[in-house]
């Protein structure tokens, strides 16, 4: 009887090890390309010029990196060896004044800054004078309950990741309201729906993708509006989790100059990098505060030779990184 029992309980381990295996090979995959390099840091807790309290937001344009400086309520823009340039905005909620600066995009020259406590996208030249500003706190149309990020198309329409909106809602130039993904104010787990959106970032050919913050995964759109997939974790149902193309936390989405997704993944101190159709292809990053460590990637933006700048939130610094030669 003691035999059986052992058979048994032996037939049971090894169906359970086989399992994991098998879920270990279809939902931890490996990475297929070469990793990043660290390149240089800058920056530090305070309010001097190359400063930091609480980097949120970070976009590369034409040489220059914008930084978007939480608690000290401004933008602040660097060469890209890290030299000081030049800073605007102040605290406030009137014209070109910043509430908590989030995630920012740069589109025909302007610059786009989401300005999360005021419940709006400001408008700025990039010498930071203020143009014009969208949106107004509420749920309704085309209002938001603090947008976390901002996408724009060519023609100049915008796409806002409305935080506490549980949605992700599509905009004219204006501001007037095109459409909604998401049901205002419904945290969801199904295809379609949030939970707590941070993000967003459009492809050259329309593609949508949605950081879909607290669900812990990318979803993904189509140029006509309509879903086509999620990744990150199981089924990409919530699950979060330190393995390849898992998620703890999604924080903010760029695409890189050949299309691939790269994704700011909060709470795993790291950056992902995956193709258009959501392989993963390599990682870098992990916890600490040394050169190369992070302690919360909360923002990611690439420039057009691949390089990869980083906004380090609680190690208030902004990190430089190139891919790996192969």
């Amino acid at each position: 009887m003691r035999k059986i029992i052992l058979k048994i309980a032996g037939g049971i381990v090894a169906l359970l090890l086989g399992f994991a295996a098998v879920i270990w090979l279809v939902w931890v995959p490996s990475a297929s390309e070469p990793g990043y390099v660290f390149v240089a840091a800058w920056g530090e807790r305070g309010a001097a010029p190359g400063q930091f309290n609480d980097p949120t937001g970070i976009v590369v344009h034409a040489g220059e990196v914008f930084v978007s400086d939480a608690r000290n309520a401004r933008i602040q823009v660097f060469e890209f060896d890290g030299r000081f340039k030049r800073q605007f905005g102040t605290r406030g909620d009137g014209p070109g004044q910043l509430g908590r600066p989030m995630n920012l995009n740069i589109s025909g020259n302007e610059l786009y800054v989401v300005d999360y406590w005021n419940d709006r996208i400001q408008v700025f030249t990039l010498d930071g004078t203020p143009l014009r500003a969208i949106g107004k706190a509420g749920k309704g149309p085309g209002e938001f309950g603090s947008p976390g990020g901002v996408a724009v198309a060519a023609n100049g329409d915008l796409f806002v990741a409305d935080f506490y909106g549980q949605r992700i809602q599509h905009l004219r130039a204006d501001g007037s309201f095109v459409k909604q993904w998401g049901i205002t104010g419904k945290i969801g787990i199904w295809a379609g729906e949030f939970n707590y959106p941070t993000d967003v970032a459009l492809a050259t050919n329309g593609t949508l993708y949605a950081a879909d913050g607290y669900n812990d995964r990318i979803q993904v759109f189509g140029p006509n509006g309509k879903f086509l997939r999620k990744w990150g974790g199981p089924f990409a149902l919530n699950i979060f989790g330190p393995f390849n193309g898992w998620f703890a936390t999604v924080t903010s989405v760029d695409i890189g100059p050949r299309g691939n997704v790269f994704v700011a993944d909060f709470y795993n101190n790291r950056i992902q990098k995956f193709s258009p159709d959501g392989t993963f292809l390599t990682a870098f990053g992990k916890k600490g505060h040394g050169p190369g460590q992070f302690d919360k990637a909360i923002a990611v933006s690439v420039a057009d030779d691949g390089t990869v700048f980083v906004a380090d939130y609680v190690n208030n610094r902004v990190q430089k990184w190139q891919p790996m030669k192969k």
